[in-house]
């Protein structure tokens, strides 16, 4: 058996820039796409904490330490600068696999700068502290 497993996330990143007149997609800091483990052109999942809206597009890399998260295309419509998004990403793996696998979570700052590159997943209604 295999499942679909939340393999990443960098959480409550700081939309910089929201581009409609560019064919689609989420532009992101190279630094953020490495702490996440997250590929160039690999499918993510963009979820709008400050609008509740929620994207499936792919990520394009961004100048390493920019700090940029910018929302392109039609998404655009849908995030404005300053919105909180979680980018998160998913992977198949084998039972096996599956039961030892522990998520990469990246929390950042305001200004999309790494804090913690593995901290852990906080279930509710527990809440983390400084955010």
């Amino acid at each position: 058996m295999h499942r679909f497993m939340f393999k990443s996330k960098i959480h409550r990143a700081t939309v910089t820039h929201a581009e409609v007149d560019y064919e689609g997609s989420i532009t992101l800091d190279t630094t953020l796409l490495e702490a996440a483990d997250i590929l160039p052109y690999e499918q993510v999942h963009v979820w709008n904490v400050s609008r509740g809206t929620r994207i499936i597009t792919y990520a394009i890399p961004a100048e390493p330490g920019s700090g940029i998260v910018c929302i392109n295309g039609a998404a655009a419509h849908l995030a404005s600068p300053g919105d909180l998004v979680i980018v998160a990403t998913f992977s198949e793996m084998d039972e096996t696999a599956a039961r030892s696998h522990r998520p990469r979570i990246v929390l950042v700052d305001e200004k999309n700068q790494i804090r913690h590159a593995h901290a852990d997943e906080i279930a509710g209604p527990q809440r983390r502290e400084n955010y």
